[in-house]
């Protein structure tokens, strides 16, 4: 048997519902006044308490996305 590396969340961290489950969507935020969207997240969302859950691969793409995490990139190489 093959083990996924993916998370695998049965009930929520916050609420403890068992409600929980894993959702592919666009996420839409703002830095700074100025929106960006990330395409295709997939991450934990619980409709109970509207906790969301992102594994390391989903932050990974939230950050590749955010003008925030660029800005601190050229920070860092200057």
């Amino acid at each position: 048997m093959i083990m996924s590396d993916k998370l695998q969340i049965k009930t929520c961290p916050t609420c403890s519902s068992d409600q929980i489950r894993r959702v592919v969507r666009d996420i839409i935020r703002k830095y700074k006044g100025q929106t960006y969207t990330v395409p295709k997240v997939e991450f934990y969302d619980c409709p109970n308490c509207s906790e969301k859950v992102y594994d390391r691969e989903a932050m990974l793409k939230i950050e590749a996305h955010s003008p925030a995490y660029h800005k601190a990139e050229a920070l860092i190489e200057a």
